[in-house]
């Protein structure tokens, strides 16, 4: 239990159903659809699409999403809305451009948005609405305006400048050039136009008509490969979810092309370290923590791709005898020098929200555009900000993860479940790019190996190795105290302060012996959790 008369927030308890989103707008939107009869997957659409307007820095229409669903009364159910290179994307191609890594402010940086393809399956597939009505309150929200809150505004002003040289961005998202303050009302009168659109048309009035025409014809301009053929093509998946074991329940993620390997991956590595011997807060738990990171992230960018292009040893990659290959090579007294290559290798924003109904359906739920306002380029007639997820291909030929014709690149977003009995023991996520797999294994065993309060798990001081290992570097928020932070140091790891907070969480707990919800919510992000 926190103390009291300390700042911080509490777990939210409830009985029906509850919500946890980065956005007490988004929040409210979905406990309002609950109240009104709709279920789970009604709330956590109704609430993202609420996002893709009041958050435009971090989600929209024009990105992609992945969502983990437990019915009450079914199997877990895991759904891939990540987008596609267009069907002209070859290495050779920009091989002969002169083009040898993908910009973000491109149009090579946008891949086919998957968003609108992956509701409409979700909502046909497991709602009780139409997708329709669940976007009512998104368009009230763009044509009727919402105040900015302050981590929005944060945001907004770090990418103000990147706004400005995109002619619809500079209009619509920016008052004379600036960010708008915090409390100032935002209108998205041509997001809202589509959005009612969408909602009157469905999933064609998004990938066909004059939407998508918008978008190709914008994207083409700018020298981009995208056709209205791409846009007709689009399809999210049904995929089967992968595990791990840890401390008595099973963790859930989307297989690749997400990261939640990785995140698995760190889980396995810390499960044989006695990490509950430690002091959470210790020198010890942060560097174990950030060593099986880096050795976690060198798997990643060695082999993970898009599995239908490439083959992902999925099965190696999970098993006991990598993990303890992994583990042997960690020093507990020193920071590891230049790390092995990946023994698999045989050659930056996003929202997540999370939402349990009256019935214990429980959705986790994350939708993405990558960097804040993804490639700050809006679509001029539909003012569809879109995403800039190509980055995360490799343009190396020889690379698994390789740019190809219809494929999917690495993507960081990952959205989690925590089951145990065949139940549904807690939906959550940790936004924050690169971040997320990291943050999934750091919140976990916070909840786990130290029986921390859901909200207390959700707070606590988090570290990050940066992904690129070139110089040592260590990100750590803050509040980690500073003689932990010199011990960190005299490890081998070179520490500093991030100028935004790392990553954010929602989580909710189900706790089936007492019929009761408890919800946390990130105070990194602006966000509550709520339940009735």
């Amino acid at each position: 239990m926190r103390l009291l008369d300390q700042p911080g927030r509490s777990t939210v308890h409830s009985l029906n159903g509850m919500a946890a989103t980065s956005s007490p707008l988004s929040t409210a939107t979905a406990i309002q659809t609950l109240m009104l009869g709709g279920n789970a997957m009604d709330a956590a659409i109704a609430a993202v699409a609420a996002q893709c307007v009041v958050e435009p820095q971090s989600t929209a229409i024009g990105g992609d999403m992945f969502c983990l669903y437990k019915p009450h009364d079914g199997d877990l159910i895991a759904f891939n809305g990540s987008g596609k290179a267009p069907a002209a994307a070859t290495a050779q191609w920009y091989a002969e451009q002169g083009i040898t890594k993908i910009e973000r402010v491109s149009p090579h940086s946008v891949t086919v948005p998957g968003v609108i393809d992956g509701w409409s399956q979700l909502m046909a597939a497991y709602g009780t609405k139409s997708l329709g009505d669940v976007l009512q309150p998104a368009i009230r929200f763009a044509h009727d305006g919402f105040p900015v809150h302050h981590r929005v505004h944060a945001d907004w002003s770090d990418w103000a400048e990147d706004l400005a040289n995109d002619p619809t961005a500079a209009k619509y998202l920016l008052i004379d050039g600036r960010a708008p303050e915090i409390g100032e009302v935002i209108r998205q009168p041509l997001l809202g136009k589509t959005l009612e659109h969408i909602a009157e048309t469905g999933r064609a009035g998004f990938y066909e008509g004059w939407v998508a025409e918008d978008i190709v014809s914008f994207l083409q301009g700018k020298g981009g490969l995208h056709t209205m053929e791409d846009f007709a093509n689009v399809k999210g998946d049904f995929v089967t979810p992968i595990k791990a074991d840890y401390k008595g329940y099973e963790v859930w993620e989307c297989p690749p092309n997400g990261q939640g390997i990785v995140a698995l991956e760190m889980l396995n590595i810390l499960g044989g370290m006695d990490l509950a011997k430690l002091d959470p807060l210790s020198t010890e738990r942060l560097h174990l923590e950030i060593e099986a990171a880096r050795l976690a992230y060198t798997d990643r960018d060695a082999v993970l791709a898009d599995p239908s292009q490439s083959d992902v040893p999925i099965e190696k990659w999970l098993s006991e005898e990598h993990a303890a290959h992994q583990r042997a090579l960690i020093d507990r007294s020193k920071r590891m020098g230049d790390l092995p290559p990946s023994e698999l290798s045989d050659h930056k924003d996003t929202v997540y929200l999370t939402v349990v109904d009256k019935d214990r359906n429980a959705v986790s739920f994350i939708n993405t555009i990558f960097f804040p306002f993804g490639s700050a380029q809006v679509a001029p007639k539909s003012g569809v900000v879109l995403q800039n997820r190509g980055m995360g291909f490799s343009l190396d030929p020889d690379h698994p993860n390789c740019i190809a014709p219809n494929k999917r690149p690495l993507h960081t977003i990952i959205p989690g479940m925590l089951m145990k009995d065949g139940k549904a023991q807690m939906p959550f996520g940790v936004m924050g790019g690169q971040y997320q797999a990291a943050g999934h294994a750091h919140f976990l065993t916070n909840l786990l190996e130290w029986d921390m309060d859901l909200q207390e798990a959700i707070d606590f001081t988090r570290v990050f190795p940066d992904w690129d290992d070139t110089d040592n570097t260590v990100q750590v928020e803050s509040g980690l105290p500073e003689d932990i932070r010199a011990e960190l140091e005299a490890l081998g790891h070179k520490t500093y302060v991030p100028n935004r907070p790392i990553g954010g969480a929602q989580a909710i707990w189900i706790d089936w012996e007492r019929g009761v919800l408890r919800g946390g919510s990130d105070p990194r992000k602006d966000g509550c959790a709520l339940g009735y």
